[in-house]
C-alpha cells in the first residue's frame, strides 16, 4: 500500500497548471521507479486473473492511454497495481500537439478537458522507451500468471491528410507490434482534425481491412499474434454503434475500447473552463460511456472483448461498467482526482463481481 497519502499531495499538484502537474508526475514516476521513492505510490497487485483476447490479465483494472504518451513511466505506473497499462497515443513522427494551455481541471465535476492533440516524441523514441523499461527487459523471466499486460496505442499525425490516415496507422502498427501485448487503434480523439471521420462506415471498413492484413503479415514475421483493440467515442448514436459493431465482427478485430472523451458539455454547463474546446473526461462521461458499452454488448454478443473506460472514480463506478457489459476497465481522470489508491479500490471491487 502507498505510504504517502494522495490527499496530502493533491493540493500541491492542483496549485500547478494541469499540464505542468502532469509532466512533473510522469517525471517522478519514471525517475523514482525501482528506488525507495516508489513506496510513495506503490500498491500490491490484486490477483483477479481474466483471459481476454488470448491474453491473461492479472486483474481487471488498467490505465487508459494519454497519461504516459511517450512510454516514459511504464515501470512506475505498473507499481500502482494495474493489471494492464496502455501508453501512447504515439504517431509515426514527433509532433508538438496543440498550443498551450490545452488541459483544464473542472474539480466541481471531477472532470478534465484536454485538447492535447497527440503531442508525442514520435514512434522511434516511443519504442526505445518501451525497450528500455524494466518491464520489457524482464518479460522472458516473468511469471505468466502475474505479468502485467502492456497495450500500445497508435494514432495519425496531425499533418497527414485524413485520406492518408491508413498509412500512418500501418506505419505505427508495424513499429509497435513486436513490443505490444495488444495494440489500441485510436480513431476517436476529438483533438486531431477529422479523426473521428474514421468511425464512418466506408472509412472504418477500409482502415480495419488494411490493419488486419498488416497484422497477419506481422504475425508471420514475428511469430506471435498481437490483438487489435479499436478505441471509439462516446458521442455515437445507436446506428453508429451498430455500424462499428458490424465492422468489428466483419474484420475480426479482437476487441473494442469504449470510450474516449466526449464533446458534450451538458453535464458541466456554467462551470469554469466548461466552454474550453477539447474532450471532456471524468465523471460527466460515465453515463454516455456505459450506454455505448451496453449497446456494444447487445450488438456483439457475450464473448466479444470490451474494455470499459470513462468516469470511473470509485469501485462502484467500475462495477457499473462491468454490469453494463465491459470485461475489464481502464482509469485516467479518476487517478488524477483520487490517486493511486483508486487502483486497489477498483481491483478489489471487481474481484467481488
Amino acid at each position: 500500500m502507498a505510504l504517502f497519502p494522495y490527499d496530502l499531495a493533491r493540493p500541491f499538484l492542483f496549485q500547478l497548471d494541469p499540464e505542468t502537474a502532469h509532466e512533473r508526475t510522469i517525471d517522478l514516476l519514471a525517475k523514482g521507479s525501482g528506488t525507495p521513492l516508489q513506496w510513495a505510490w506503490c500498491n500490491g497487485r490484486v490477483h483477479d486473473p481474466v483471459q481476454l483476447a488470448g491474453l491473461r490479465f492479472p486483474n481487471r483494472v488498467g490505465l487508459a492511454a494519454g497519461l504516459d504518451k511517450n512510454a516514459h513511466a511504464i515501470d512506475g505506473l505498473g507499481a500502482m497495481g494495474f493489471g494492464f497499462v496502455e501508453v501512447g497515443t504515439v504517431t509515426p513522427l514527433a509532433q508538438p500537439g496543440n498550443p498551450r494551455p490545452r488541459m483544464f481541471r473542472l474539480p466541481e465535476a471531477q472532470a478534465l478537458i484536454n485538447r492535447m492533440g497527440f503531442n508525442n516524441d514520435g514512434l522511434q523514441a516511443f519504442v526505445a522507451n518501451v525497450r528500455r523499461s524494466r518491464f520489457f527487459s524482464a518479460l522472458s523471466a516473468a511469471n505468466g500468471r502475474e505479468r502485467m499486460i502492456l497495450g500500445l496505442n497508435i494514432g495519425k499525425n496531425a499533418t497527414t491528410p485524413i485520406e492518408r490516415a491508413t498509412d500512418d496507422y500501418l506505419t505505427a502498427l508495424s513499429g509497435v507490434y513486436p513490443y505490444a501485448d495488444y495494440v489500441a487503434v485510436n480513431i476517436s480523439s476529438p483533438n486531431t482534425k477529422n479523426l473521428r471521420d474514421l468511425q464512418s462506415e466506408a472509412a472504418l471498413h477500409a482502415l480495419l481491412a488494411a490493419l488486419k492484413s498488416r497484422q497477419s503479415e506481422l504475425a508471420a514475421q514475428h511469430g506471435k499474434h498481437v490483438p487489435l483493440f479499436l478505441k471509439i467515442a462516446p458521442d455515437l448514436d445507436d446506428s453508429q454503434v451498430q455500424t462499428i459493431a458490424d465492422a468489428l465482427r466483419q474484420h475480426a478485430i479482437e476487441g473494442v475500447i469504449a470510450t474516449n472523451t466526449t464533446l458534450s458539455r451538458d453535464a458541466v454547463q456554467g462551470l469554469p473552463h466548461a466552454s474550453e474546446a477539447g474532450g471532456l473526461s471524468g465523471a460527466p462521461v460515465r453515463t454516455a460511456s456505459n450506454r455505448v458499452i451496453a449497446q456494444l454488448r447487445a450488438a456483439l454478443g457475450p464473448d466479444f472483448p470490451i474494455i470499459g473506460v470513462g468516469g470511473i472514480l470509485s469501485g462502484a463506478d467500475a462495477v457499473a461498467k462491468i454490469e453494463a457489459g465491459a470485461d475489464i476497465v481502464q482509469i485516467y481522470t479518476g487517478l488524477i482526482y483520487k490517486g493511486p489508491g483508486l487502483v486497489d479500490e477498483v481491483a478489489r471491487a471487481l474481484k467481488t463481481v
